[in-house]
């Protein structure tokens, strides 16, 4: 089977850098995967993806080498088994609040007698290795999604849990779960409330030897989070990425041609004198 090259990074103490698919696009997986991320995750929770989506974009993906990982849409055994099957070699999925949901999510990831998933790697037996279901469990990572005020309260135990690889941080829900209304969601928290939650889950990934990943708007704040010790940053999606360009390209080119209009109206108006 082969290298999971995130586990050879954290292993070496050194940070991972992901980036994030939300646009159901086979060709925009494969630009993407071209630009030096270490992986990409395609989110089938939150982005416009659907499992046969997926499944292209994986293929798209291979010949680049990053490191393919899904956000799955929610805890359930259906989603984890197809989206490894399909040659994922990560997983983050959404709101585990409690070690029982953590417990799940790593048995779904397991074959017996470790867990409970269902043996069927399709896809995986051909693009990862035909020794699949004998190496899959030192391979393949889940990292758990903590982003509620019932998660944070349960962070500990959380991170306690054997099996699970890894923690990872939701921004813009864990805002609103611990804001109580009063923040908006959103990436690169500054308040002093939100700075302290992401540091406590990052000391309780750390205490149980955990990987610890964090959601970014920015390289700025991601190159930060490296600092503070995080081993995983994503930094925005592709969605954000292609607003910004095109809407830095189009104002750009509308002030350049504002100012000659101007300069053209001023002197058409000279000339009528």
């Amino acid at each position: 089977m082969i290298e999971n090259k995130l586990k050879k990074l954290w292993a070496n103490n050194k940070p991972s850098l992901n980036g994030w698919l939300s646009i159901p696009s086979p060709f925009g997986a494969e630009i993407m995967a071209e630009q030096g991320y270490d992986s990409l995750t395609i989110d089938m929770q939150h982005g416009a993806i659907d499992y046969s989506d997926c499944l292209s974009m994986l293929q798209a993906m291979r010949a680049s080498g990053v490191v393919p990982i899904a956000r799955i849409p929610w805890l359930d055994h259906e989603n984890v088994m197809k989206a490894l099957d399909a040659g994922c070699l990560g997983l983050i999925c959404p709101m585990v609040d409690t070690r029982v949901q953590a417990e799940e999510l790593v048995s779904y990831c397991k074959y017996p007698p470790n867990g409970v998933r269902s043996f069927g790697p399709s896809r995986a037996n051909i693009s990862l290795g035909s020794n699949y279901w004998k190496e899959s469990e030192k391979s393949i990572f889940c990292l758990a999604m903590i982003e509620t005020q019932e998660a944070y309260d349960n962070v500990e135990e959380i991170a306690s849990t054997p099996g699970l690889d890894g923690l990872y941080i939701g921004p813009a829900d864990l805002t609103l779960g611990l804001g109580k209304g009063k923040l908006s969601p959103g990436f690169d928290r500054e308040e002093p409330m939100m700075l302290e939650a992401i540091k406590n889950i990052l000391a309780a990934a750390k205490k149980n030897n955990k990987v610890a990943a964090l959601h970014c708007g920015s390289p700025e704040y991601a190159a930060k989070g490296v600092t503070w010790g995080f081993d995983m940053v994503t930094i925005s999606n592709d969605i954000r990425l292609l607003v910004s360009a095109s809407s830095t390209s189009v104002k750009k080119f509308r002030n350049l041609t504002d100012g000659e209009n101007k300069e053209t109206e001023s002197k058409k108006d000279i000339s009528t004198y």
